[in-house]
């Protein structure tokens, strides 16, 4: 992965453009394709900074990882992403896969997202050790627990908090042994006290060093 021109110690707010043009510049390590990874705990964040950036780098292809997860399968679904999405990026094939319909239970609809010299993989372990040789860059999103918690049950309503507990038990469980936040490039908090503009900028909490 590429890191970041230079580090910061305190928040600092940074415009997606500028993020955008970093991208571009970074070398290829997917085939020719420029893998972003978007990573960091569920209702983190990540999509909403995905949608954003995407539309900074011109409406670039984003492909979540919820599309391949499930409450009974958190984690072990990567062996679907690498055949369906991966894979056919590094050969420069087209991708096609079918997302999981998480109301139904059961995979739904295909998806085929355009080719394009960059692609954002959004979602909890996105950023996993499998995929950090092919990543240009790892964005980590860092949000209070608390906060996560309340956006979920927000969204999935009251009644799925043990389901929520049990799904941050075993994130925090998966981020301990691969260590995803600590190799992330840019760590960007997901909510930021700090006035900015959110469509066009974001709060930047870390970013790299070069050779670091």
């Amino acid at each position: 992965m590429t890191p970041m021109p230079e580090s910061t110690s305190t928040p600092q707010i940074c415009r997606y453009a500028d993020l955008a043009e970093a991208i571009r510049r970074a070398p290829a390590r997917c085939g020719r394709v420029r893998l972003v990874a978007i990573d960091g705990p569920g209702g983190g964040g990540k999509t909403v900074l995905a949608e954003r950036l995407a539309r900074s780098l011109g409406g670039v292809p984003i492909v979540h990882t919820d599309d391949f997860a499930a409450w009974e399968n958190p984690r072990a679904w990567w062996g679907r992403l690498e055949h369906d999405v991966l894979v056919p990026l590094e050969r420069g094939e087209p991708v096609r896969y079918r997302a999981y319909d998480w109301s139904r239970r059961r995979l739904g609809d295909w998806r085929q997202p355009p080719a394009s010299d960059v692609v954002l993989l959004e979602g909890v372990s996105s950023a996993r050790r499998a995929v950090a040789d092919r990543l240009s860059l790892a964005i980590w999103v860092e949000t209070p627990m608390g906060e996560r918690l309340a956006r979920g049950l927000e969204r999935d309503g009251p009644a799925m908090r043990p389901q929520w507990e049990r799904w941050m038990a075993e994130e925090e469980a998966h981020y301990a042994l691969d260590g995803a936040q600590d190799r992330a490039d840019v760590m960007v908090d997901g909510a930021p006290s700090v006035p900015h503009d959110p469509e066009t900028e974001y709060v930047e909490l870390r970013a790299r060093r070069p050779g670091s």
